[in-house]
């Protein structure tokens, strides 16, 4: 089991003298719960607007065949798409407001980062609870927490976090989050 969404640091590029192409690897400072990353500042900080001890949401699911691999086992993918089956779930029956009431008022998400940590895996039939919150909310985005676990034993078989951002339909840019949408979110 790896990590999915692993960001590496960007090398600078150029040329120097001799022609050849210049470059190096920075290590990366560890990131802290709220993502603020100690001795470097971002666009991305500097949007943070409050962190979130979110309401966390629980939605119980199954393995079905066409989950599973060549390995007997759900294939990586497959957890990504538990958890936006989840908070598409969610986001009616918790929060109140649906999928479909962001596309009314003209907004989508776009899944900007997302880091999965595989722990055990889960087999044919399996039930789990899928449980999400929202650990920060951003100028246009939030990061959404999750963790699966299984339902017969409840031991973790993945867990991660998405940075969703939101965007305006009509020109698929990021768009700042209302502040009816955030409190609204803010359970």
């Amino acid at each position: 089991f790896g990590v999915v969404g692993l960001t590496l640091p960007r090398l600078p590029a150029g040329r120097n003298s001799s022609g050849s192409i210049k470059g190096s690897i920075k290590e990366v400072a560890p990131r802290r719960a709220n993502g603020f990353i100690p001795g470097r500042t971002s666009k991305r900080n500097r949007q943070l607007t409050h962190d979130m001890p979110g309401t966390k949401f629980e939605t119980e699911m199954q393995v079905r065949p066409d989950d599973m691999d060549m390995n007997q086992h759900v294939h990586a993918s497959r957890y990504m798409d538990y958890v936006l089956a989840a908070r598409y779930d969610q986001m009616e029956r918790c929060y109140q407001m649906p999928m479909e009431e962001f596309l009314q008022h003209g907004f989508g998400w776009f899944v900007r980062t997302a880091c999965l940590e595989y722990k055990r895996p889960l087999g044919l039939g399996e039930r789990f609870i899928v449980r999400t919150w929202l650990a920060e909310f951003f100028k246009d985005g939030v990061k959404v927490q999750f963790e699966i676990r299984k339902q017969k034993t409840g031991k973790l078989a993945c867990d991660g976090h998405f940075h969703y951002t939101m965007i305006a339909l009509k020109t698929g840019r990021a768009q700042p989050i209302p502040e009816w949408i955030v409190a609204k979110y803010s359970i």
